[in-house]
């Protein structure tokens, strides 16, 4: 036998293994084993406590994966509140609540600086802006100076009092809640500020069978104190780690190029009198590779990007008097700019 050719038992087993593993066969570069792992501690924490609300839950995870802000909007009564509160209470980081009223001012967010007179200098109090997990509950029934206070930190993670800047502790998430711009005593937040914010959520109402098993609970004996059953899943140490594996996705060009015409639509269609900038893109980049790393894969999809679409876009837009006069809604545009842009394949 030549020495280059296989015995038989070797040519036997090679077949046998191409038969096993045929062509086209995908095996995921990432392993999100522990990543869906970690998720699903924080589903079920929160699901101790929270009905239904499957789609909201995985937009704030994908939030927290993607390193951004929510606005989280509904009217009274929704659990909007009490959803920012438990997922905070499933992350291991240090957390605050700030309630917002027309008569806070930006040194009660920030914090300020106090003479001391022992040392004859001033010492800077950090307000309770300086957690980990920021709940803003109510953001707007603050004016807007009080809101302006939040640009720097939102966007650059720092904080700039009497000349010094502080820099915030990773990880830094605001969860704000809001009514209705309708409902009285509210304002209407700055765009640059809405801007900031990677998602707006819409929390609606339960279904019927939801809203029966909310009150069954309450009758069995649900109280407040059931909140202390909700215990820390991950920490800023194990977040970092999720973080980092959601940052090396794999995403297409073609997919790229899919976000850039989606959100330039948003710039020329006739309905919207204000277009998304390019901060929107990069939500939608960011968005949707914590979406497919949370749905086990390690690749975009334009279905990551259309399922995001809404969330990312509904608050970035500005629909023109003549749109709104007859009862539009930036949702219904937005629905209309993804079916009118051709899905790369």
């Amino acid at each position: 036998m030549p020495e280059s050719a296989a015995p038989p038992e070797a040519i036997a087993a090679a077949a046998s293994t191409e038969a096993a593993e045929p062509a086209g066969t995908f095996a995921p570069r990432t392993d999100f084993a522990q990543l869906a792992a970690r998720a699903e501690s924080v589903r079920a924490e929160i699901s101790k406590i929270i009905v239904g609300q499957t789609d909201l839950l995985e937009l704030l995870l994908t939030a927290v994966l993607a390193d951004g802000h929510v606005l989280l909007e509904g009217v009274p009564g929704v659990a909007k509140t009490l959803m920012a509160k438990l997922l905070a209470r499933t992350l291991a980081v240090p957390f605050s609540r700030i309630q917002f009223t027309p008569d806070l001012m930006p040194a009660d967010v920030l914090g300020t600086s106090v003479f001391r007179q022992n040392t004859g200098e001033f010492e800077f109090r950090p307000g309770p802006i300086f957690a980990s997990v920021v709940l803003i509950d109510e953001i707007n029934r603050a004016p807007a100076k009080t809101q302006s206070a939040l640009f720097e930190v939102m966007e650059e993670r720092t904080v700039t009092q009497d000349g010094t800047t502080y820099v915030m502790q990773a990880p830094f998430l605001v969860l704000a809640t809001q009514n209705p711009v309708e409902q009285e005593g509210t304002y209407r937040l700055p765009e640059a500020q809405l801007d900031r914010f990677l998602f707006k959520l819409r929390v609606g109402y339960p279904s019927l069978a939801e809203e029966i098993q909310i009150l069954q609970g309450h009758h069995a004996g649900f109280g407040g104190a059931a909140l202390e059953s909700v215990q820390p899943v991950l920490t800023a140490a194990d977040l970092a780690a999720l973080r980092e594996q959601v940052r090396q996705q794999r995403v297409e060009p073609n997919i790229l190029e899919y976000i850039a015409k989606l959100v330039g639509q948003t710039r020329a269609h006739k309905a919207l009198y204000l277009g998304a900038s390019p901060r929107a893109s990069l939500a939608l980049l960011n968005g949707a590779k914590a979406l497919a790393a949370l749905r086990g894969r390690d690749f975009v999809t334009p279905e990551d990007v259309q399922f995001l679409a809404p969330s990312v876009l509904r608050h970035r837009v500005m629909l023109t008097p003549e749109r709104e006069m007859e009862g539009g809604t930036p949702d219904e545009v937005v629905q209309q700019i993804v079916q009118s842009i051709e899905v790369p394949r």
